[in-house]
């Protein structure tokens, strides 16, 4: 039996998950359809929003003092819920990545990550003004 906290809506739902000897699902404790459809997900395939920030550089070319040319940080997020197992692999490749600036609020800086068909996109605009 696993139990968890329903978060679809505002009603917190304490759910009870029993999986049965024929791996049969039993979801109890819900008040609404979103909960059993929600403790399915979470256990049959769990997936997360991914945030992150990662390093923004001036464009090539653009004139630094002290020869840096790291800017700030650039926030970032999946377009939709990724698969939990693989966010390790995510946030390594958004740990990887440098992001030239200038850059709009929405931009896809990694399209179909890890090929899952979820891109990342940029949440902040920078510009050089």
């Amino acid at each position: 039996m696993k139990e968890l906290i329903c978060i679809t809506c505002p009603m917190g739902c304490h759910l009870s998950i029993d999986i049965d000897e024929h791996s049969e699902m039993k979801v109890t404790g819900n008040r609404c359809i979103r909960g059993e459809q929600y403790a399915r997900e979470e256990i049959l395939n769990p997936k997360r929003v991914v945030t992150y920030t990662c390093e923004a550089l001036l464009p090539e070319n653009f004139p630094v003092a002290n020869g840096s040319e790291v800017l700030h940080r650039v926030p970032v997020r999946t377009t939709n819920a990724f698969p939990k197992e693989r966010i390790p692999e995510l946030i390594a490749a958004l740990r990887a990545l440098s992001i030239r600036i200038p850059v709009e609020r929405g931009d896809i800086v990694i399209k179909d990550a890890l090929g899952t068909g979820i891109d990342v996109i940029a949440t902040r605009s920078y510009s050089l003004e």
